[in-house]
């Protein structure tokens, strides 16, 4: 019997080549004259919002470009650019970039128009208020921002906290698979990678898993492992690009109502701290807590397994072992890194990253195996390189 659900996502989605250059067509929907564009110094070095700059400037629409978001955006970060929206008389919030870019859109968006204050919101549903008119564009395969009612931020403790509410789901998620293009394989990689771990974790997740949810991840977890390894090593295959685009978009969709898990959570420590990449920080212990959630989630590891390796025979704990040894070999084969030490974490790190990693409650309750400090240390320690699978026999419960 099907239980109880719900679903949320974005009203309008806009998926084409050059659909950035048309921005202005839906932002006059919305009769605003003085826009925000919130993206970083890259992605408009790179030339990635000129097509947007230009509809706008075209049709008369004043743009205040905010680029100073960072990745992992700290707290202090957000604060500027809801001052500059507010000191701006901001009509309506456009982003292009990376998650980081879209995520600090959505907190300037609502805090811009409320008199919450960002400590205020962390947390899930906190965010009741209005927000402006918020139009999204990704420029790489990987977080799914577009279409989450999610957003992340580094507090001034190096904690990575979480506002999550229906209110921060745009009114246009915009997907224009040019603007990918120009990725470097590394970030090509471990931008699909974390998307592909939104897919699993949406699957995979014990408290709101959901057969919407259960559908987007299957087909965009076929359309990221047909793809990945595809457009790491040609980067300009139109293509492949736009099915790990639509692909990315579904599993945000997916984890949006079934959120993710023990990965992330895992993986926020890293990023924060060390300022490893969130994408490469999830794809550092994924192997790992796989592993550990094995005896778990067996029998829906096996049934991902046949969507990443089509035709795979044998009994289903063969073919869960086959979906873990598959995803390793995804990394491998895009030249991920493969350990803690290799994006020099230190041993005597492990310990601080463990405690960090509890602190994230609105995650580890998702996951299908209730995970301890303990487990947490031992996971990192295998993820460090101190072996593979020592943490099963060890880990509690």
């Amino acid at each position: 019997m099907i239980g109880r659900f719900t679903f949320q996502a974005p009203s309008n989605i806009l998926f084409e080549p050059g659909a950035s250059r048309k921005i202005d067509e839906l932002v006059a929907g919305y009769g605003a004259k003085r826009v925000m564009l919130v993206t970083d110094k890259g992605v408009r070095g790179a030339g990635l919002t000129k097509g947007a700059e230009a509809s706008l400037a075209a049709a008369g629409i004043e743009v205040s470009v905010f680029d100073d978001v960072v990745a992992d955006p700290p707290s202090q970060v957000v604060e500027a650019a809801v001052a500059a929206c507010q000191n701006n008389k901001i009509e309506l919030v456009l982003s292009i970039g990376g998650g980081s870019a879209l995520d600090t859109a959505k907190l300037v968006a609502y805090l811009a128009k409320t008199p919450d204050r960002l400590e205020d919101i962390y947390g899930v549903g906190l965010a009741k208020g209005k927000r402006l008119p918020l139009l999204l564009v990704p420029t790489t395969a990987g977080t799914g921002s577009e279409v989450t009612p999610i957003a992340i931020v580094t507090t001034p403790t190096t904690e990575k906290k979480g506002v999550v509410s229906p209110v921060l789901i745009p009114d246009w998620a915009i997907l224009d698979p040019e603007l990918t293009l120009g990725l470097p394989a590394s970030v090509t990689a471990a931008t699909g990678i974390d998307a592909m771990v939104h897919a699993i974790e949406a699957y995979t997740s014990k408290v709101k898993k959901n057969p919407m949810s259960d559908q987007l991840a299957r087909q965009a977890l076929g359309l990221l492992s047909a793809n990945v390894r595809r457009v790491c090593q040609d980067g300009s295959d139109l293509e492949a690009r736009a099915q790990m685009l639509l692909g990315s978009m579904l599993a945000g969709m997916a984890f949006a109502n079934a959120p993710v898990a023990a990965v992330h959570a895992l993986a926020y420590p890293i990023g924060a701290i060390f300022h490893v990449p969130h994408g490469l920080s999830n794809a550092l212990v994924l192997r790992h807590v796989l592993e550990f959630n094995l005896q778990a989630a067996e029998a829906l590891y096996a049934e991902l397994a046949e969507i990443v390796k089509p035709g795979l025979r044998g009994s289903q704990a063969e073919k869960a072992r086959a979906f873990i040894d598959e995803m390793t070999a995804i990394g491998r084969d895009c030249q991920v890194p493969a350990s803690l030490a290799d994006v020099g974490i230190g041993r005597d790190d492990l310990k601080k990253l463990a405690e960090d990693a509890m602190k994230q409650t609105r995650l580890l309750v998702n996951n299908p195996r209730e995970l301890t400090l303990d487990d947490a240390y031992a996971i990192y320690s295998a993820a460090f390189g101190d072996g593979s699978n020592r943490f099963v026999q060890a880990s509690h419960g």
